[in-house]
Order: C-alpha cells, then sequence, then structure tokens
C-alpha cells in the first residue's frame, strides 16, 4: 500500500536508507507531508496533513513586531522551536509576507517541500533536497548565485549550512532559518558551538551585526482540549543584545528581552504565564514547559 505512493527515486531511497521523508499530492485528497520506515513488524507510515492555504502571520495569532522583520533587505530571521512546534507554518507565513508585500526574487530550500507558494509580488523558487540538491548547504551555495533577495533554509542543520546562511545574511541577502532550539539565548549558543573555538570569535562578531531577531515558539495543549494555543519568546537585535552577543554573554540576553517589550521582545515565561492567566491553557502545562518554575509552582496546587 505504501510503496504506491513512492516515486522510482523514493523507492530507491527507500530500500538503501530504511526510511524516506517526502510530501505526497493527491488531487483528490490533498497535500501530505509522510514519513515511511521500516520496523520491526513491516512498513509503516506516518501522513501528516498540510494545508493548501498559506496562512498570514495575523492567522497564525503572531504579534505585529514579527511583521517587521520581513521588512529587512539583509540579515538573519530564525524560528525556532521543538519538532512539531509549527516552525515550518510560520516560515511560510514570513515569506508569504514579503512574498505580498515586495517585488523579490525568493529561494526557498526545503526538506521536504510541505506549502506551495504562488507567485504574488515575488518570483519564487522552491527547491527540495534530495529532489532538486543534495543537501542544505549545496542549495545554499547554488542559491547565491541565483541573485535572490530572501533565501529561506528550511533546517540549518550543520556547521556549513550555518555558515552559508550567516554569510548570505551579510551579503545582502534576508535570510530565514529555522533550529531546533528552545530559547533565543540557546539559539544563539547552538549556532556559536558549531563553530571551531578559534572561529568564534568572529562568528559572534557577524552574528551580532547581521541578526535581526529570534522567534522561538512552542505549541501547548489547551485546557479545554481543543487544539493548541502559541507560546512565543521573541528577541528583537538591538545595540544591547548585539553587545552581549558579540561579547559571548547569550545568558543575559533574558534581561535585555525583559527591557524590550516596547520593541517587541517576550520572554517565553511571561507568554506562558498569560496563556495560564487567561485559563488557555493548564499549570502543569505552563510549569513543563517554563524555564524559570518558580512563579509556577503556585498555580499547580489552585
Amino acid at each position: 500500500l505504501l510503496m504506491a505512493v513512492l516515486s522510482p527515486s523514493q523507492k530507491e531511497i527507500f530500500n538503501s536508507n530504511g526510511d524516506i521523508d517526502f510530501c505526497y499530492d493527491d488531487p483528490a485528497q490533498g497535500r501530505f507531508r509522510a514519513s515511511v520506515v521500516r520496523q520491526r513488524l513491516g512498513v509503516e507510515g506516518v501522513f501528516r496533513i498540510v494545508s493548501d492555504k498559506v496562512r498570514t502571520l495575523e492567522d497564525l495569532g503572531l504579534p505585529a513586531f514579527v511583521k517587521g522583520l520581513t521588512k529587512f533587505h539583509n540579515g538573519l530571521v530564525l524560528v525556532t522551536g521543538p519538532v512539531g512546534s509549527g516552525k515550518t507554518t510560520t516560515l511560510a507565513a514570513l515569506v508569504q509576507e514579503v512574498n505580498q508585500a515586495r517585488h523579490d526574487h525568493i529561494i526557498t530550500l526545503e526538506d521536504p517541500i510541505e506549502y506551495v507558494f504562488e507567485s504574488a509580488g515575488c518570483q519564487i523558487t522552491q527547491r527540495e533536497v534530495r529532489t532538486h540538491t543534495d543537501s542544505f548547504a549545496a542549495a545554499l551555495r547554488g542559491a547565491l548565485r541565483e541573485d535572490p533577495d530572501v533565501i529561506m533554509v528550511g533546517d540549518m542543520r550543520d556547521l556549513e549550512t550555518i555558515s552559508l546562511a550567516i554569510t548570505a545574511s551579510e551579503t545582502g541577502h534576508l535570510v530565514f532559518g529555522a533550529l531546533h532550539t528552545s530559547s533565543a539565548g540557546r539559539t544563539l549558543d547552538r549556532i556559536l558551538d558549531a563553530f571551531p573555538t578559534e572561529q568564534q570569535g568572529q562568528i559572534r562578531t557577524m552574528v551580532a551585526g547581521s541578526l535581526r531577531g529570534i522567534v522561538s515558539q512552542q505549541l501547548v495543549p489547551r485546557a479545554d482540549g481543543k487544539g493548541r494555543a502559541l507560546a512565543l519568546e521573541i528577541l528583537i537585535n538591538t545595540p544591547a543584545a548585539a553587545s552581549l552577543i558579540r561579547d559571548g554573554k547569550t545568558y543575559m540576553l533574558n534581561g535585555v528581552m525583559q527591557t524590550g517589550k516596547k520593541i517587541g521582545c517576550r520572554l517565553m515565561d511571561d507568554s506562558l504565564m498569560d496563556l495560564l492567566v487567561n485559563d488557555v491553557i493548564t499549570a502543569r502545562e505552563a510549569y513543563e514547559r517554563a524555564d524559570q518554575k518558580g512563579p509556577f509552582k503556585e498555580f499547580l496546587n489552585n
């Protein structure tokens, strides 16, 4: 049954690796992100529904400050969070905002392609790892020769990809990228730790200059059982934040976000607390996801 939805090249990858991730398009049923694997009892597959409509930042409930990150013409914007936290959906909304507001060339590098964009004001080129290119790094190297204005990197998973993304953001491109990290500080630590020790000083300076903002997100089950609520941490890069990044003091960024609420900064714990006091999520869910658990303890016994 599952082999029937795989193309010959996909079957070749599956037979070689024992697993494959891909998107499956059925005109009658819709679009799905699929994973097919070999396991002890045979072959199994998981199919997740992908909306055929790219939702806007407003549809997703993202604050207006996030839209401001799409107005830059160069720099690095990162969307982070655990698996299944909606990073791809947020990245798609950022790309769609640029698509509708500007007249530029956008290149997306994805594994696999989930949302299919229709060109509005922009020319959009979508490339899929393993189908159109060997790797994110190879696609990013190629993208820099394709005269893009905006590049979306679906997963910044290795040193070469991270290095190329930072370089692209410094050379006149707006780069949207995703990482599997849970906060702004951990995101920056993850980027810096990917580089050899002797390069980290230079990379800190480059990131401090090119970073525009970090959106870290979680999807938390609602207290009423009807879906999930979005909890956000937002870092807007300011001179104070850039100075801390340059000096390697990422552990002090929470203080900058605490004092930067007027420009759009927000701590994950504050977002969780807002959801909790408004009875959107339970105390247990908020407590388990909080960084500083003290303020949430008193709610556990209520």
